[in-house]
């Protein structure tokens, strides 16, 4: 018997029967259930009869990857005319009692089942042989066989839905990756813009200019601050979804109470119409993060001042009590629904209120984010008609 190692075209083929756990055990009971010594699914096409799996109780000598001239096998038979081949006993068999490949192999018992793909495509066959006759015409041994042929063949489309589903997640996690590579990348050389924008308005405040200019002024800061958050937020996202996290630096810090009533000035000073009642006490220093935590302080202020209640205003506390930090920052307005409280500091969530001033939905996550950095917990409650964001950590 001449045979030969395929080479990787059929690779893929083999290595997908290889995958299914199944089918050694259908070889098993075909040998079982007719008595016969060698069993194998084999990928036949016109030109090639490659073994893909194959148990081999009488020594016949093929192994998954071993190759016989296709020409030289009845399985090419199979293929070309599409039907069973099914010998009891080659010797008395009028078809094949001359057959070149009886004599070939040293068979007389033979077995070849097609198998077909859910889309029709031949892949090959599982077949038996045996030196010795064996009864096979017998309405329970086609049927086993015509249902193993079938299990196969739907463990092939399974294996190959999976592999094209693999492919499209790698495909989208690519495209996921390149794009969130271009957002950071937008985001980082926004920066330059916005940081001019910002020196260009200091200048500006220092002229001698008249009211209505310097109200323009004001505005037109509280635009560049939003532009430089989301700025932040996206880089902050970009980091975060790098695996490089959001890097917390923690000093021991003295004047966070300036910060944050700095941050609550610019707020109030774009947003007129909104007023914040803050109460900032921090006699004791803090150690954190003190740009992060102004970023979850301004994260959390603009979340409230774009779902606050018009003409209620938007309460703000922070404290320091031992040594446990406490912020946090009510506004009235609807609770938040049920169902968007699992995935609130979630990135891209945006809330169901006026969504057309929730920006990209980063704004909460990011907090979250840095809550998580310095050890702490960033909750939501509703109370008396105040949705209430609260940030509480060690010090």
């Amino acid at each position: 018997m001449n045979t030969s190692t395929a080479t990787h075209d059929f690779q893929a083929d083999i290595d997908a029967i290889g995958r299914s756990q199944i089918i050694p055990t259908l070889l098993e009971t075909v040998l079982l259930a007719t008595g016969m010594g060698f069993a194998a699914v084999a990928r036949v096409t016109e030109a090639r009869w490659v073994t893909c799996s194959a148990l081999d109780q009488i020594s016949f000598g093929l192994t998954p990857g071993d190759e016989l001239e296709v020409e030289t096998t009845l399985c090419h038979e199979v293929r070309q005319f599409d039907q069973e081949i099914v010998i009891d006993d080659v010797r008395h068999d009028p078809l094949y009692q001359n057959h070149h490949c009886p004599q070939r192999y040293g068979f007389r018992s033979y077995i070849s089942i097609p198998i077909r793909q859910a889309d029709g495509t031949f892949f090959g066959t599982i077949c038996a042989i045996d030196p010795e006759p064996r009864q096979l015409r017998d309405d329970r041994v086609l049927g086993m066989f015509r249902l193993f042929a079938q299990m196969i063949a739907e463990a092939l489309d399974a294996d190959e839905a999976y592999a094209q589903s693999q492919s499209a997640l790698s495909h989208e996690r690519e495209l996921a990756s390149s794009q969130e590579q271009f957002i950071a990348i937008l985001a980082h050389d926004l920066r330059n813009p916005v940081g001019a924008l910002s020196a260009g308005l200091r200048m500006i405040e220092r002229r001698d200019i008249d009211d209505k200019a310097a109200e323009l002024v004001q505005l037109m800061r509280g635009s560049v601050n939003r532009m430089g958050l989301l700025i932040e937020n996206l880089l902050d996202q970009a980091r975060k979804r790098s695996g490089g996290g959001i890097l917390i630096e923690r000093v021991v810090a003295h004047d966070l109470d300036r910060s944050l009533a700095q941050i609550v000035s610019e707020f109030q000073a774009v947003a007129p119409e909104q007023v914040i009642q803050a109460n900032i006490h921090i006699p004791d220093p803090v150690q954190c993060d003190v740009p992060r935590i102004c970023q979850l302080f301004s994260n959390l202020l603009s979340n409230a001042v774009s779902h606050g209640r018009p003409g209620l205003p938007i309460e703000v506390s922070v404290s320091t009590q031992s040594d446990r930090f406490a912020l946090s920052i009510s506004n009235y307005g609807d609770p938040i629904p049920e169902d968007q409280l699992p995935s609130l500091f979630e990135p891209f969530k945006k809330g169901p209120n006026r969504p057309e001033r929730n920006g990209l939905g980063l704004g909460l996550y990011i907090a979250s984010e840095i809550a998580k950095g310095h050890g702490g917990t960033l909750s939501v409650s509703f109370d008396d008609e105040r949705n209430t964001f609260s940030f509480v950590m060690e010090m």
